[in-house]
């Protein structure tokens, strides 16, 4: 569904649609949801509800009444719970189960309410919260759906009325990109991986950077080849894809830092001749999820343009078994010159991240570098699927990185980077190995990538857990891509100055 938001400022008296949406703390005086300014009709209507105490606002509740007006013909009334428990995430995820229901009301018009009970939420973030949640609700992959539900809108006009002028509309239109951006990642995610190749994720980027007047470049394997990049050409020997290294560039007249992202773009994940077992292969589409939070964000911070330079790189590759595929026990050399001992070619996306990381540190110089990957399924077991595990060389970097998670909703947590835990990753006839004993499997991923980055402060993000199928998320889909890192990236370089 295409869901078109826009901003008005206007008594909600002098405004009409097919639908409105309430937000509705809990044990709170209705006429403080700007439902005071409903005709008189209406507001019998809701007071019967109130009074039948069929709806209380209890979080995550919703409840549809049919009015019979001709201005309002129905109501969405949605429970944001304890109005002092009130935060900007779970506005988001209220919104976001807004934008989920609105088809179903089969109306292509639609007015959602700001009023005073919404205060505890700062004026710059109420907008943009909710235009997120709203557009991030709305998603849906259909690029392959033969037929459409023809009873539902395909298009929906969502008005959010502001009387009391508690955000603007630039928030608004702040928050709509950043769902737009997001929803592109999810897309990219989505795509089938006979349809996404090392080369297609190339085109599609290319694609985007045009539309944001990005400088983008690619390296072909031949130029890999030339740059000793052969961690990231061996990942992608076993198969007909050939590999892809993408680089985005932003830059700001203005701009005094720069700042790399760096993500995982593994189009399809066998496991290479470490065969993977065959329940949930069908996931490993998902492997490209941290290069397309890359190519998403990239189109977000062009569209807010802050005052950073941002370099965004996708090491692109396709993992398979075929007779040329790399075998555990090669060795390789790296693009900064250290020889690995591959002992699990399953243990793939370090091998291209590397090779990434060291290039864009030696070329472009940068002030900090972010790597995004669903890099080990260890992070799952630690974190679950509501946060992505972080592994740095710098205090202060990660700070920056805390801030934007609390501020994007995109949780993060900083896992321990002891010496010790590198000890495991020394190898016998090469300089590395690309696994360890079989402990610590998130921050032993991350030691082995400290490798590449030198002395550059540095933060990896392993995504594994909230890259897709996360639950209670209203904002999210169920088994789908999440598009997680788009809008933390987005929020980490509009703080950085």
């Amino acid at each position: 569904m295409d869901l078109k938001l826009e901003y008005s400022s206007k008594s909600l008296s002098a405004e009409k649609a097919g639908a409105l949406v309430v937000l509705v703390p809990e044990e709170t005086d209705w006429s403080l949801c700007g439902a005071k300014e409903l005709p008189e009709d209406v507001q019998n209507v809701l007071e019967s509800v109130r009074k039948l105490k069929v709806f209380s606002g209890k979080k995550g509740t919703t409840h549809h009444v049919v009015t019979g007006n001709g201005n309002w013909p129905q109501v969405l009334l949605v429970g944001l719970g304890d109005r002092k428990e009130l935060t900007a995430e779970a506005l988001r995820r209220a919104a976001g189960k807004v934008g989920r229901l609105i088809p179903s009301l089969k109306s292509t018009t639609a007015a959602l309410i700001l009023s005073g009970s919404l205060e505890h939420v700062t004026t710059h973030a109420l907008g943009m919260v909710l235009a997120e949640g709203l557009g991030l609700g709305a998603y849906e992959y259909t690029e392959f759906k033969s037929s459409e539900n023809g009873d539902l809108p395909k298009s929906v006009r969502v008005k959010l009325v502001d009387p009391e002028k508690l955000t603007d509309s630039k928030s608004v239109k702040a928050g709509a990109l950043r769902a737009e951006a997001t929803n592109l990642a999810r897309s990219l995610g989505n795509t089938p991986p006979n349809v996404l190749s090392p080369s297609e994720l190339a085109k599609r980027a290319e694609a985007m950077s045009k539309r944001q007047k990005l400088k983008f470049r690619v390296l072909d394997e031949s130029e890999m080849r030339k740059l000793g990049m052969h961690m990231l050409l061996g990942v992608g020997q076993g198969s007909e894809e050939p590999s892809k290294l993408l680089i985005m560039e932003y830059r700001h007249d203005k701009a005094s830092d720069t700042v790399a992202i760096v993500g995982k773009g593994i189009t399809f994940d066998t496991g290479g001749i470490s065969l993977k077992p065959s329940k949930g292969m069908d996931e490993m589409k998902f492997d490209m999820c941290g290069a397309a939070a890359v190519v998403g964000a990239m189109q977000s911070i062009a569209q807010h343009k802050p005052k950073v330079n941002v370099i965004g790189v996708v090491a692109a590759a396709e993992n398979m078994p075929d007779g040329k595929a790399q075998r555990p026990g090669d060795i390789v050399k790296a693009y900064n010159g250290k020889t690995v001992e591959v002992l699990n070619t399953d243990a793939e996306g370090r091998l291209v991240l590397g090779d990434a990381l060291a290039y864009v540190v030696d070329q472009f110089k940068p002030t900090a570098v972010l790597d995004l990957a669903t890099l080990t399924g260890a992070c799952i077991v630690a974190l679950g699927h509501q946060a992505c595990g972080a592994i740095t060389n710098n205090a202060e970097l990660m700070d920056k990185v805390r801030v934007a998670a609390e501020q994007s909703g995109e949780r993060v947590w900083e896992l321990p980077n002891y010496p010790e835990y590198a000890e495991s990753l020394k190898g016998k006839h090469g300089d590395l190995r690309n696994i360890g004993d079989g402990d610590a499997g998130t921050i032993i991923g991350g030691a082995f990538l400290q490798h590449f980055v030198g002395e550059t402060p540095w933060v990896h993000l392993d995504i594994a857990g909230a890259a897709w199928s996360v639950k209670h998320v209203d904002y999210h889909p169920s088994g789908s891509a999440t598009g997680v890192g788009v809008r933390l990236l987005t929020d980490l370089v509009l703080n950085w100055n």
